[in-house]
């Protein structure tokens, strides 16, 4: 009976304790397997690129967490200036199979994300 109820404990606290919070080093980790794609001469992303996406995807909780993610990886995307194939920046998530709710591009406006 004391197990069940220090279990329950546990579980509730893990829900209502904050999530550990990431920043754009963590985005940039997740996404620079992508490079080859984005900036090079791949023509479809790498396993590693997609599960670095993936990654992306599963961090996107919340609405905060979505316009932090959308704004390091639009960050990332300036970085790359010219260089930057936008068509394929614009198609990773669904060609990794991970539909981010935003467009990957240096214009989209994050702050539209609800």
């Amino acid at each position: 009976m004391m197990k069940g109820v220090i279990l329950g404990v546990i579980v509730v606290l893990a829900m209502v304790l904050p999530r550990q919070a990431f920043n754009c080093m963590d985005v940039t980790k997740s996404l620079v397997q992508c490079s080859s794609y984005v900036i090079g001469p791949a023509h479809e992303p790498s396993k590693p690129c997609c599960d670095g996406v993936k990654q992306l995807k599963a961090m996107a909780v919340t609405g905060d967490d979505k316009r932090q993610i959308c704004s390091c990886c639009k960050n990332a995307a300036s970085h790359y200036g010219a260089k930057l194939k936008n068509d394929a920046v614009t198609a990773l998530p669904a060609k990794c199979g991970a539909p981010l709710p935003f467009t990957i591009s240096k214009s989209f406006d994050c702050d539209s994300i609800p």
